[in-house]
């Protein structure tokens, strides 16, 4: 039998997960799935960790602890929102409880057959756009009243100390423009915020949080951010996985006004700074080379089309 994987650890806070870990807590509270094999799911998710249980569930553990109410958070929210979805979502199962050895709670959903856009990537661009697009519109439009805030949620100018830090470490290591990017971030800063009551958000549309399968977008995955707040940050998608052609059909599809476009594309350009900044070989831990290239490519679209250039 070959030895337990355990996930690359990626956070200093990161807790020890393989699959004998898995097959132990599913042994202990799920019995009737005890003979089932259990098999990691490689995946660049930075809060989670994803194990294939039998041939059609998936156990999702949070890596570390201040991801714990996720869990509970999805098995809440995604059975009162998916009839109101034009994408498939995640189905929850069951939910296990903090155990020895792992003491955080967990969970079981059925699995979803296709593969992740940043491995699999969209060549139906147009149609994705518009699917994801109405997809934004359908979860803005769901009663928010009883959401949890989500953690983009928030005016991004609360990331404003680490971004300049951002922009000057990766300009130091000659990887970025720091005169477009400052210039750009603090346009951000400048725009009117959102005023109107909170609304729901996946708050984490990224092309490893989207399913594809023959090139078409087939799922949404993937909701540890979802919660209430400003729409704004569930237009990062149109920096991260479409381009300037199809970024205006995401943008129509999904329905937002210029100040909320606006506040999005700061969304982008703060996500993909830090993603870069932490998880890539330059200036980070190089523990995510995947969500770094993600995030490159995000900043590299924002100055583009906001003048910059790029790198």
């Amino acid at each position: 039998m070959p030895s337990p994987t355990k996930t690359r650890k990626m956070h200093a806070d990161e807790l020890d997960i393989d699959e004998t870990l898995v097959a132990r807590l599913v042994a202990e509270q799920f019995p009737q799935w005890a003979e089932l094999p259990v098999t990691r799911v490689a995946s660049a998710g930075t809060d989670n960790a994803m194990y294939r249980l039998g041939a059609d569930m998936v156990v999702r553990l949070p890596r570390v602890p201040g991801g714990a109410r996720q869990i509970d958070k999805e098995h809440r929210w995604l059975p009162r929102l998916a009839p109101h979805l034009p994408l498939t979502v995640p189905t929850p199962i069951a939910k296990g409880e903090p155990a020895v050895g792992y003491e955080l709670p967990w969970g079981v959903y059925h699995w979803l057959e296709g593969e992740n856009a940043y491995e699999a990537p969209l060549t139906e661009l147009r149609d994705a756009a518009e699917e994801l697009g109405r997809f934004v519109a359908a979860l803005r439009k769901v009663d928010a009243v009883g959401g949890p805030p989500s953690w983009r949620g928030d005016p991004v100018r609360k990331h404003d100390a680490y971004l300049r830090t951002a922009i000057q470490d990766l300009s130091t290591a000659g990887t970025l423009d720091a005169t477009a990017a400052t210039a750009t971030w603090e346009d951000t800063l400048r725009l009117p915020q959102w005023d109107a009551a909170p609304v729901w958000l996946h708050g984490d549309l990224l092309p490893g949080n989207l399913l594809t399968s023959s090139g078409r977008l087939t799922a949404v995955i993937d909701f540890g951010g979802l919660g209430v707040g400003d729409p704004a940050a569930d237009t990062i998608a149109a920096w991260t996985v479409f381009d300037a052609e199809t970024r205006e059909v995401f943008r129509a599809a999904a329905d937002v006004d210029d100040a909320t476009w606006a506040r999005g594309r700061g969304w982008a350009l703060c996500f993909g700074l830090m993603a870069e900044h932490y998880y890539g070989d330059t200036c980070g831990n190089g523990t995510n080379p995947v969500l770094a290239a993600v995030g490159r490519r995000a900043v590299g679209e924002v100055l583009a089309e906001c003048g910059g250039g790029g790198r």
